[in-house]
């Protein structure tokens, strides 16, 4: 298992940011990217679901693997939801609470799925409620901690107009034309120095729903290479450093490794109080208090040839989601133990009105493949 290095991880990438652009991050700086101070137009592409592994293997020639200078971590769990907010943050779960896809939140009293900001059941999202996306994402994003000017470029289907709203700041894009063109548009707005972050999912979608070396996945990758390529060049005559890395990596899950837990192991399900949170790959489970001496033996006894149990607490005391003082919250959203996954494995429940169903590409483990993303750095200084 690769545990997360936070001197060298994503979390590190994003502190070399904002200290570029004056701003005081918790966490170090990665020593490559000092020369960032002296970049007037700082671009940051998140590609999701981009492994070093996959960029490696199936990216040899391309631009982003020529211009790849290291891997780094990814955090725990290698997840977008809490990747994605780490990057955009520059603090790992220890200090922003986001522990996955599904969260426990205490506060609601229900399991939510985060980033779409809404019950896991259905439903409206949260701002119909009068629940907005800065009550639970606390922590203040990259440009709130800089003094420049700075973008976010986020999806259409993102920037929804309930959970996100279209801003000064916050612009929206369709298809990946459109993405560079706003780059682009970004850049053009003024000559002062500015930090422009865009966030693109395709690719990750193509791995979750065809595999990762899925023919479809990998003409995805070769297109998206082809495009930022022709990008670059577009800019030969402007100040600017392009920063290429991903919230984590992906494998593949084969239907025999699937575990459903109320079929397979109903005894396990029973002793929850409520349904699995996190991810597939990386389960917390709150457990009866009665049951969690049984719990814990029945696990270790069927299931340790697909999954490892850890004490939640024991996971926070060995830094795995962080360093320095956790949220206080954090406790609350990773349940009593945690099963981290072996191979590639997956669990998964169900509710009552959901479908029974998995992806082929899965990701929040701690394998290579899930953990190393790459360090993408092209620099044009004019």
């Amino acid at each position: 298992m690769i545990r997360p290095d936070y001197h060298h991880s994503i979390i590190n990438f994003s502190s070399s940011i904002i200290k570029a652009f004056g701003g005081q991050p918790l966490y170090q700086s990665l020593p490559e990217l000092d020369f960032l101070s002296q970049s007037q137009n700082v671009i940051f592409l998140l590609v999701d679901g981009l492994g070093y592994d996959f960029l490696q293997k199936h990216g040899q020639n391309s631009f982003l693997q020529k211009h790849c200078l290291s891997k780094i971590t990814s955090v725990f769990p290698s997840t977008t939801a809490t990747a994605t907010t780490g990057l955009e943050t520059g603090v790992p779960p220890q200090q922003h609470a986001i522990t996955g896809w599904f969260v426990y939140l205490k506060e609601l009293g229900c399991v939510t799925k985060i980033l779409p900001f809404r019950p896991r059941f259905g439903g409206d999202v949260f701002p119909k409620i009068g629940l907005f996306r800065n009550q639970i994402f606390t922590q203040p994003r990259i440009g709130d901690q800089i003094s420049a000017k700075s973008f976010i470029i986020y999806p259409n289907n993102i920037v929804d107009g309930q959970v996100n709203l279209k801003s000064e700041s916050l612009w929206s894009y369709k298809g990946l034309t459109g993405l560079f063109s706003q780059i682009k548009r970004a850049i053009d707005t003024s000559s002062k120095r500015k930090f422009i972050y865009a966030y693109l999912p395709d690719f990750d979608s193509s791995c979750h729903d065809n595999g990762v070396s899925s023919k479809e996945s990998l003409n995805y990758f070769s297109k998206l290479d082809r495009k930022i390529n022709k990008f670059v060049k577009s800019l030969n005559h402007k100040n600017f450093t392009l920063l290429i890395t991903a919230d984590h990596g992906q494998i593949n899950t084969e239907p025999s490794k699937v575990i459903f837990i109320q079929e397979k192991y109903p005894e396990i399900y029973d002793m929850l109080t409520l349904p699995l949170c996190g991810e597939p790959r990386v389960a917390y489970c709150y457990v009866r208090p009665s049951q969690k001496q049984a719990f814990v033996k029945y696990v270790k006894t069927n299931l340790n040839y697909c999954c490892s149990i850890y004490a939640s607490q024991k996971l926070i005391d060995k830094n795995y989601f962080g360093l320095f003082q956790p949220n206080p919250k954090l406790k609350d959203r990773i349940g009593d133990y945690v099963l981290i996954m072996k191979d590639n494995y997956i669990i998964k429940d169900f509710l009552v009105n959901q479908e029974k169903k998995h992806d082929i590409g899965n990701h929040g483990g701690l394998s290579h493949q899930e953990m190393y993303v790459p360090l993408i750095v092209y620099s044009n200084k004019v």
